[in-house]
């Protein structure tokens, strides 16, 4: 179906060297677009994932290293984008600090609420927060000057229930506590998407979220034991299950969608 196709679409995807971003990276190339790679990761990093892309899809990519919770980085970033491409169409919100439990430093896995460094807090305000307020800013400016533009934000299930930490409990024993600094910082994001759809939808531009949850790179069997109990599905989820979400909201069978919450969580919210 044409209104699935991303052939003629400028996408943006902060976060792009992420485990979600290299496997969304490729399934937006596949439909077509042209891609901006951003991530804080060193350019020559970014340079593997653009050269794998390219030899893949017969696209133009473009990867920038960039700290997105620097304002004049990220400036300059977006005026070095539209450049090269003259617009974006697209900006995909993905970059975020997350621990996870399957990389989560030993020594740090117990940090609990009452004891989480304010180093730590901040350094997640700066990058979750600050660094999505900044690029979207920077990014909306442009989306304007086309009176076109689609930013997809993306949150977490946590951004709607607690996390159940019972599920990073082995053997009766708490080996891990999401933190908190994760919690409150993507319960933002449904909100600012309202805040964006709501100010900027009569000048072409929308804004969606999408809530993935239960990607893990490298689980334990006791992690995949315990979440299988407390998903309605009874597993996690394969990666691969978040191409066609993505696509679906980047491209234009989604048009009338703003201010939509896309939930792919295998059911874990609906207890």
């Amino acid at each position: 179906m044409k209104e699935f196709s991303l052939s003629k679409k400028v996408i943006l995807v902060t976060g792009a060297n992420g485990l979600i971003g290299t496997e969304i990276t490729d399934a937006l190339a596949s439909a077509g677009a042209s891609l901006v790679l951003l991530d804080s990761t060193p350019l020559k990093v970014l340079k593997k994932l653009e050269m794998k892309l390219r030899k893949k899809f017969k696209i133009k990519i473009k990867c920038f290293s960039c700290d997105i919770g620097n304002d004049k980085e990220v400036l300059n970033c977006v005026k070095s984008i539209c450049s090269y491409f003259g617009r974006i169409d697209v900006l995909i919100n993905l970059a975020a600090i997350d621990a996870k439990v399957d990389t989560i430093k030993k020594n740090s896995k117990k940090i609990s609420f009452h004891n989480f460094p304010l180093d730590l807090w901040k350094k997640s305000i700066d990058i979750n927060i600050t660094g999505t307020f900044l690029i979207t800013k920077f990014v909306v400016r442009e989306m304007i000057k086309k009176k076109s533009g689609n930013i997809i934000n993306v949150a977490s299930t946590y951004s709607f229930v607690a996390p159940n930490h019972d599920l990073y409990k082995i053997n009766d024993k708490q080996e891990f506590f999401k933190p908190i600094d994760y919690i409150a910082t993507k319960s933002m994001i449904p909100n600012f998407t309202r805040y964006i759809t709501t100010l900027y939808g009569k000048k072409g531009i929308r804004a969606n979220t999408i809530v993935p949850h239960g990607v893990i790179n490298s689980p334990s069997a006791e992690f995949k034991k315990n979440f299988s109990k407390l998903s309605p599905m009874g597993r996690i989820c394969d990666k691969k299950e978040l191409r066609g979400p993505f696509v679906f909201l980047s491209s234009d069978a989604s048009s009338y969608m703003n201010g939509s919450t896309l939930i792919v969580d295998g059911g874990w919210t609906a207890w």
